[in-house]
Order: C-alpha cells, then structure tokens, then sequence
C-alpha cells in the first residue's frame, strides 16, 4: 500500500458513512468523527495482511509529515488549547477529512478556516479530535488475523518543528497575524 492506496481507502470510507448517514451524528446526536475510521478500518480489514501492515507505515508517515508548528498553532486555536497528544488526535480527525483537505491545510493551516467542520467547531464549540483514525491499520489487522499488528512493522521519526513557530501559542495577537481567518473565526483563541 502506498499513499495513493491509503488516500483512496480513506475517500471511499468517507463515501460509504456519507452515504450511510453515519458521519453525521451518533445516537446521542454529537457528531460522529470516529465513523471513518471506523469504516477505512473494515475496509482494510479486507485486504491482504501485506497491505493492512503497509498502511500502518503510510499512516505513520503522514503523521510525520503534518508534525508542524503552523497546524500545531491551527489545531490549538480550533480546540482552545492543544497537548502533544491532542495534537496527534487534531491530525487523525484530519486524516479523516481526506487528502485534499490535509494536503491544503499542510499547505495553509488557516485555510482550515473554509471547512465546515472548523466552522461548526467554532460555532458550537467543539473540539476536532479523532484518536481512532491513528488506529485504522492496528484495527484492521487485530480483526482479520486476531493478532497485534507487530511492533516492528512501522517506524516514525518526526521532523524538529519550525522555530520561528516558537511562541506561547496563547499569544493571540501573534495567532492572529500568522493565522487571521482562523483567529477570525475563533475570536478570543
């Protein structure tokens, strides 16, 4: 599996819990942000073992490649603070939203300001976090075979993140000179 493959996998859980109503709300009526996830893990589940153990590598490899200060400072202002941790979780929910959402907001993370999630985020107050989404291939693997994914089967190594990034992201004077429409929209980050 490559990141083509693993974008594709991702479109297509989106296509079908679209369709099948369940990225909407869950049964207590929040929104339902674990359902793609959920159903990229089915759907990888189905795949052969050399591929479910690939797409563990390719998740990790996005991960590393979306460990930057500006989506950091993005993600703390869109959840009103942001932890190591949180931050991972902030990307999972990112991963969910597909390639062209994740590659624009690597792009421009203020350009998170445009989707209606982000938008809803800010009008309900709702954090954007996906813990499950870091779980697909292990998932997917532990239900076709009944085993843990191996530990060896990926590796990460993040990139240091961009000095000029580091400042008290509670600044909201700064947020809002590096990430305006976001800061517009969030107001008191």
């Amino acid at each position: 599996m490559d990141k083509q493959t693993f974008w594709q996998l991702i479109e297509t859980a989106r296509a079908d819990t679209a369709a099948e109503g369940e990225a909407g709300r869950d049964a207590d009526g929040d929104a339902d942000r674990d359902a793609v996830a959920r159903r990229a893990a089915e759907l990888l589940a189905a795949r052969p073992e050399a591929e479910m153990l690939a797409a563990q590598q390719v998740l990790w490899d996005l991960l590393a490649e979306s460990y930057r200060s500006p989506l950091w400072a993005a993600a703390y202002m869109i959840n009103g603070g942001c932890s190591d941790d949180g931050f991972d979780y902030f990307r999972g929910w990112l991963l969910t939203q597909g390639r062209e959402v994740f590659d624009a907001a690597l792009a421009d993370p203020d350009s998170l300001a445009e989707h209606p999630a982000v938008r809803e985020a800010a009008a309900e107050g709702l954090e954007l976090e996906d813990e499950e989404a870091l779980s697909i291939a292990w998932t997917a693997y532990e239900n076709a075979t009944g085993r843990e994914l191996p530990s060896d089967s990926f590796t990460i190594g993040y990139p240091p993140l961009d000095p000029a990034w580091d400042f008290d992201f509670d600044d909201e004077a700064e947020l809002a000179a590096r990430l305006p429409r976001l800061s517009a929209l969030f107001g008191d980050a």
